[in-house]
Formats: structure tokens, sequence, C-alpha cells
């Protein structure tokens, strides 16, 4: 992408907004357009202004950002969000990876995160924090479900496989592929299967884990 890349804060606490637009106005070409406080404030801005980017908290007054990104995502479905949170917690990394965002920042980043992040993101891919994938790589390691080898895995099932990891939702994956919506969870079911894996979350662990896509 030429130009300016137009970026969207949406946190309710005030001195974390100012200290991450500091940051972010610090890499080039990179704008911050708007700062919003919650998930309503955030919905009303981009029916009037859409950024290229937005960096999203997950527990916010008036409506919390899993709420808004359901809302969001329902209507632009090609917005870029990075989740913002206090919390490692598998669960909201599943929630949000199922709704389709493209990132997954503990409030710790350093500068660096936050410019991997925006190209993940500009290009399609999923950026997790250094240390969600080492938790993320824990659970999966300790699961004690057997893992099937990966070259078990079929042409089809790898093709979905990676668009699962590019946060494609099901219908997406199918007009990608030209097969049924109901196909594709077909295959997800397989996958988790023969991964072993729970979630999405699980997928994305184990597509690293075995070199199959680059994060």
């Amino acid at each position: 992408m030429s130009g300016e890349i137009k970026i969207l804060i949406v946190d309710d606490h005030p001195i974390f907004r100012k200290g991450l637009e500091y940051q972010l106005n610090e890499i080039p070409r990179v704008v911050v357009i708007g700062v919003c406080s919650n998930g309503l404030e955030f919905l009303n801005f981009i029916e009037n202004k859409m950024p290229d980017i937005i960096f999203l908290d997950i527990k916010m007054p008036v409506m919390n950002g899993i709420e808004a990104t359901q809302i969001a995502m329902k209507k632009y479905h090609d917005l870029k969000i990075i989740v913002l949170s206090m919390f490692g917690d598998e669960e909201y990394l599943t929630k949000m990876l199922d709704i389709g965002v493209k990132g997954f920042l503990l409030k710790n980043i350093e500068k660096e995160d936050l410019v991997d992040s925006i190209n993940s993101a500009l290009n399609d891919k999923i950026y997790l924090s250094p240390e969600l994938i080492s938790i993320l790589n824990y659970i999966h390691h300790n699961n004690p479900k057997k893992v099937i080898a990966n070259k078990q895995l079929n042409k089809k099932e790898k093709e979905v496989l990676k668009l699962i990891c590019l946060g494609h939702t099901n219908i997406e994956i199918a007009k990608i592929l030209f097969i049924n919506p109901r196909m594709v969870s077909r295959y997800r079911d397989n996958l988790l299967y023969k991964t072993g894996c729970k979630n999405t979350v699980g997928i994305v662990t184990y597509a690293i884990n075995n070199h199959l896509i680059e994060l």
C-alpha cells in the first residue's frame, strides 16, 4: 500500500491511548486519524471515516470490543482489526480470531510489535504477540490428544488450513476455493480432528509449529 496508513485507536484508557498514539505516529507513513473510548463510538466513527487498521481493546464500557467487532465485521467484511488486551486468555483470542481479526497484542507491546502487526494486517496475515505464541505452543504441546502427522493432511485440507490462518471466514474460504460452505465446515472439522486441536487458535498454533504458514 502506498501513501498514508490511516489508524484508529479504540481504547477506554486515556494514558494508554496517548502512549499508543505517540508510538504509532513515530512509524513512517502511519497517521492516527481518530481515537474512540468504547465500541459504540468506534461503530459510529467508521460510518463516516474508514481507517486502514483499527487497534481495538476488548474490555470497554458501553460496548466491549467483542460485540463491536462482531457488528462491524458483518457490515464491513474487509476491516483489519488488531486486538489489544491485558489478558492472554485463550477464550478472548479464540473468539476474536473466529470473528476475523488480523492480530492479537498484549498491552506490553513494543514499537517493533506495532510495525510487524501493521505489516501483517496490510498483507492479510495474522499477527500474535510473541508471548501469546509461547502460551499457545505450551497449550498445544500439552494437549494429551494424539496429533496426526501433517503429511496426512490432504491438499484441500492444507488449502483450508492456510486460509483459516489468514483470518478468512467459512463463507470467504468457500468463495476462494469454489466449494460449498458446508464443505468448508467439514474440512475444518477434519483439521480439528487430525491436528488434535480444539479451536481456531489451536489450528493456527499447529500451522506455526509445523511450518505450514508464516505469520
